[in-house]
């Protein structure tokens, strides 16, 4: 089904780009190469996909400069919106996705079912849904979106312009800044794993410090983010936190992380500025990772890591010896069966044979 129609011209305004072809040419909707359609926008920015562009059904293209050179070798003839550099595309993607898919804000007010406690300030042009609970003393900034089942504690403070989305919860004292996005069943503030172990029992420490998200932080759908025992659990302007993180309590983040689906960190650790946790990497607890570092995938960080290293594996060691060791490890069998046809060999011969270790004569 078709949308709003927009010339390429137009959107090449947009996103500061140039257009190759008919600039009054128009589109209705940015789809993938091969379900694009002759009304619609689709994109190229790497050239694997070079064959899926010539072949698709599209319009249009959006292109980096480089890949946009290698479409009019040889390919037939298309209409492309042209951008400085190939690594471009994927912002101008999203500042056009955005002008595709706009949404229209909730009409400011609170809904009839929501309970706002006493002594809360709610600005209003901010937005409480159905069922949302706005615990006593809290500051609800302009622009807020409350979705349904959301809770604020007592006393939490919501930056200008955050969504909170539903079922997200927010623990009493939770502070969260500016622009902020909170998914579906996040929960910020849950006391951290603390416990004093005496007499053969566990007993609970009390964790009575809060939460503190800086501005532009978005926390994925069913992330955990513990309050600290004392003080702050802090994430840095910019961090971006996929689906199913646990962040524990005390942490201090940098600017800009990125931390992946399913990864962990836990209590008291500190992390640099766009440090990135690839998927169910873990990191240890009270170590420091430097300012850009990287740890892979399914990696274990259990020491601290200067800044800008890349790491891998259990434990996590520096990237290029973590390849290393896993050609050597691909290879062990071979070695182990070549190490005993020598000692086969070396004992038919009268040679030494059997465990190294043990002695001659």
């Amino acid at each position: 089904m078709g949308g709003t129609a927009h010339r390429l011209a137009d959107l090449a305004g947009l996103i500061g780009g140039q257009v190759e072809g008919d600039p009054d040419r128009e589109v209705e909707a940015i789809r993938p190469l091969e379900a694009a359609g002759p009304r619609d926008l689709s994109f190229l920015n790497h050239p694997r996909y070079r064959a899926e562009a010539v072949a698709s059904r599209a319009a249009a293209l959006l292109v980096g400069r480089d890949l946009a050179a290698g479409l009019r070798d040889g390919a037939p003839a298309r209409d492309l919106l042209v951008v400085a550099k190939d690594a471009d595309v994927p912002l101008a993607l999203a500042r056009l996705l955005a002008v595709f898919h706009a949404v229209e804000p909730p009409r400011p007010g609170i809904h009839p079912t929501a309970v706002v406690e006493a002594g809360c300030t709610i600005d209003p042009s901010a937005w409480i849904g159905p069922y949302a609970v706005i615990g006593a003393g809290a500051t609800v900034a302009a622009r807020v979106q409350v979705h349904p089942h959301v809770v604020l504690g007592a006393g939490c403070s919501v930056g200008e312009g955050t969504v909170l989305h539903p079922h997200a919860v927010l623990y009493p004292g939770t502070e969260v800044g500016s622009g902020c996005i909170v998914h579906a069943g996040a929960v910020l503030g849950a006391d951290g794993f603390g416990y004093a172990t005496s007499g053969g029992m566990h007993h609970k420490v009390p964790q009575v410090g809060r939460v503190v998200l800086e501005r532009d932080v978005e926390v994925g759908a069913g992330s955990t983010i513990d309050r600290a025992t004392l003080g702050e659990t802090r994430i840095g302007a910019g961090t971006k936190i996929d689906n199913l993180v646990q962040i524990g309590h005390n942490v201090q983040t940098g600017r800009h992380c990125i931390l992946c689906g399913q990864s962990g960190i836990a209590g008291s650790t500190r992390l640099g500025d766009y440090v990135v946790l690839a998927g169910q990497a873990g990191v240890s607890g009270h170590i420091h990772l430097g300012t850009g570092v990287q740890v892979a995938a399914k990696s274990a960080a259990l020491h601290a890591v200067e800044a800008g290293q890349k790491v891998a594996g259990i434990p996590a060691v520096e990237l290029k010896r973590w390849k290393r060791q896993t050609v050597l490890l691909a290879r062990l069998e071979d070695m182990s069966r070549r190490l005993r046809a020598l000692e086969r060999g070396a004992s038919a011969t009268g040679g030494p044979a059997g465990d190294p270790e043990e002695g001659g004569d």
